[in-house]
């Protein structure tokens, strides 16, 4: 198999089961640190010509991470496209199976099922409310049906834009502040917020700086991701 991926989480997932499969992937895909492949550009901005390059048997993409015309310009190019979505941790499962198949994997991978059996079982929970921004200028928070927000539902952290009409709803600061939440939380993507870029947004409240890829990435970070994130939320709340 030649694979081409679009997704980082997806990127690491593959590079992990089915070690050579990759032939590329996104400017993004960071894990693991020395995947050693052909870039093709950003996510929602990927270099098509290049992919059709490098004559993948399979391209691996997600229907919020990657753009639909870029998808169809791919098809029509001859090229097979499979497309995840991912809005839930059991679907997150699912999805990792029929990809990891479709890749080449010829067994479900050990770290597949250990991920699932954490999830499983007894989670570290921690009663929250809480605001979770994912971009500044213009303010972006989690809003309903999305994956990071079922993670965190799952940790016992109640986000209060989960019943918005939109996914991931643009909402002023001031309002932001004044829903009052136990906890800010904030991921280092897709915006880097950082301990200088973010909390100083939200005087008065705690804020939990979070990995990303244990927030937002489904893939071999799943097995610790549980953990990882209790342990930010809990040092942001004590």
């Amino acid at each position: 198999m030649r694979v081409v991926s679009l997704v980082p989480s997806l990127t690491e997932a593959v590079a992990e089961t089915v070690p050579g499969a990759l032939v590329g992937a996104t400017d993004w895909c960071t894990h693991p640190a020395d995947l050693d492949v052909t870039r093709i550009g950003g996510t929602k901005n990927p270099k098509l010509d290049r992919i059709v390059d490098l004559a993948p048997d399979l391209v691996i993409a997600n229907e919020e991470e990657n753009r639909a015309p870029d998808l169809a310009a791919l098809r029509e190019a001859g090229v097979d496209v499979l497309v995840t979505e991912v809005r839930t941790v059991p679907q997150a499962f699912s999805e990792l199976a029929r990809v990891l198949a479709a890749c080449g994997a010829r067994v479900r991978p050990r770290w597949l099922d250990e991920a699932a059996e954490t999830w499983s079982g007894t989670l570290p929970t921690f009663g929250a409310t809480a605001v979770v921004p994912i971009w500044r200028r213009p303010w972006m928070v989690l809003g309903r049906d999305t994956f990071a927000g079922d993670v965190l539902a799952r940790l016992g952290v109640d986000h209060l834009y989960a019943t918005h009409a939109d996914r991931y709803p643009r909402i002023p600061l001031p309002e932001l502040r004044a829903s009052r939440p136990d906890l800010v939380i904030l991921p280092d993507e897709p915006y880097a917020f950082t301990a200088d870029d973010g909390p100083e947004a939200f005087p008065g409240i705690p804020c939990a700086l979070v990995s990303g890829r244990h927030l937002t990435w489904y893939g071999p970070s799943l097995r610790e991701a549980p953990r990882v994130l209790a342990e930010a939320l809990r040092a942001a709340h004590r």
